[in-house]
């Protein structure tokens, strides 16, 4: 029987059993654990420099409530991610929820696009923890040579960020081994950087003047929602936990928790930080590469200023780990149902990793962030996570429809209601990027259809099992 890419869907009923039957994995991460992985996804960036330039240019103090409306925004689609992560606890996330309900062609689509965007945030992150490291080591007179600074055109005398690069591969050599390790790594700097920033609140709050949230809302709320745009970018990250969905001990527990928890923890910090930074500096001032080191050196506080430093660089290098223990998980997932080589989809010997997958992603990202500039690797970087929740939160609601009868541990409220805010918010954000941005979007789509006609559906497991030796016809 020949079946359409589009009508040819992975068995929910064999997902469901997932937890009963040996996985590729050793099942060894606990609730703080997936909880770890989600905020090392969420707070890196954004919470040291998207708090201050948002507030200077689009929201002033008001910069909180674009923190809260992107927050609901984002929690709609977390909310749907959470009752497929209950539901079908398998690795790949948003490619396997896709595959589930709205076939094969959609979820290689999300997949491809996903292994992109994954890929992209670890160059990336990477290329902004060089900056980091480099600008607090420079404080105790360590300084690289200006080859070895950055890449070609960002500097005098620059041929390749070496410290990027250096990231980004030790963050794959850290994953290769044993999860549980990579997953302590990622709980200890996920554990400095809130630390960090509750000191940092904490330290602000006698220095809160009222006068400098007069007037909230300088640029109205329309700056307020168009600051919500651009902070939303800050309050994603939770999806790479639902990747590890087969190294979980108890997933269909753990992970609709650890998606909510860590989103909840994330968005209180971003609103507290927003809020501080607001009220003891104006916020007129905040328009710089480091606001918040900028704002307590201001108050004569440097101690601030260096822990400051000190969690960019362990949280910017935990969003590495995170992101990059998701794409590598994504990519074995699709190895492993035959749309990519199975060489992929063998797990290291001794460590039980998806070693292969690690380590090429790593090489990858690592010679990205080493060669090109971080605004043209950025470009590329949100049109993927916004498709993906686009797709998750639609098929939600069909599997509601056809699967009511379907155990769920956790049940996203409101429906129809909460998946069709997360949808709207994406495509409003998806409308609003660059020309650019979605023509090399188109071109690595392109590429990713031609690997799947050519590749993929050739040999795909679920090609084998309905007896079709030759590719489905279109």
């Amino acid at each position: 029987m020949k079946l359409h890419p589009l009508l040819r869907r992975k068995s929910l009923d064999q997902l469901l059993d997932v937890t009963h039957s040996p996985s590729d994995f050793r099942r060894v991460l606990g609730l703080w654990q997936l909880v770890g992985i989600g905020l090392g996804g969420l707070i890196g960036v954004g919470i040291f420099v998207l708090t201050g330039v948002v507030s200077a240019t689009q929201a002033g103090p008001a910069v909180a409530l674009s923190f809260l409306i992107a927050g609901i925004a984002s929690g709609a689609a977390a909310l749907s991610y959470a009752e497929f992560a209950g539901l079908i606890p398998v690795a790949g996330s948003a490619y396997t929820y896709a595959y589930a309900v709205l076939g094969e062609l959609v979820a290689w689509i999300i997949g491809w696009d996903l292994l992109l965007e994954y890929a992209l945030v670890v160059a990336v992150v990477a290329i902004g923890w060089s900056a980091y490291l480099q600008t607090l080591l420079a404080q105790i007179g360590i300084i690289l040579p200006d080859w070895a600074s950055g890449a070609a055109g960002t500097g005098p005398g620059h041929v390749v960020d070496l410290f990027a690069a250096l990231g980004a591969f030790a963050a794959a050599l850290i994953l290769t081994f044993r999860i549980e390790w990579g997953a302590r790594v990622n709980l200890v700097m996920v554990t400095i950087k809130i630390v960090a920033v509750l000191l940092v609140i904490a330290a602000g709050l006698p220095y809160i003047s009222l006068d400098n949230w007069r007037p909230f809302m300088p640029f109205g709320f329309g700056g307020v929602v168009e600051g919500a745009a651009v902070v939303f970018f800050a309050v994603f990250g939770y999806d790479t936990l639902t990747t590890a969905a087969e190294e979980a001990e108890n997933p269909q527990r753990d992970l609709p928790r650890a998606v909510m928890a860590s989103l909840a923890v994330a968005l209180a910090l971003y609103v507290a930080m927003s809020l501080v930074l607001t009220g003891i500096v104006r916020f007129d001032t905040l328009n710089n590469a480091a606001p918040v080191a900028t704002a307590f050196s201001s108050l004569g506080l440097r101690w601030v200023s260096l822990i400051v430093s000190l969690a960019a660089v362990a949280g910017i290098a935990s969003v590495m780990l995170s992101f990059l223990l998701a794409c590598a998980r994504i990519w074995f997932a699709m190895s492993r149902d035959g749309l990519l080589p199975h060489w992929f989809a063998i797990p290291h010997p001794r460590y039980q990793t998806p070693h292969r997958p690690t380590l090429i992603a790593g090489a990858l990202t690592a010679a990205v962030a080493a060669l090109y500039p971080i605004r043209e690797v950025a470009e590329l970087v949100n049109i993927g996570t916004l498709s993906a929740f686009i797709v998750i939160c639609f098929a939600v609601m069909v599997l509601r429809r056809t699967r009511p009868d379907a155990p769920r541990s956790f049940r996203t409220p409101f429906m129809p209601f909460t998946p069709l805010v997360g949808i709207g918010f994406s495509l409003w954000l998806l409308s609003r990027l660059p020309a650019i941005a979605w023509a090399r979007f188109l071109i690595w789509l392109a590429l990713g259809l031609a690997v799947y006609f050519f590749y993929g559906r050739r040999h795909s497991l679920l090609c084998e099992t309905t007896n079709d030796p030759n590719s489905p016809s279109l």
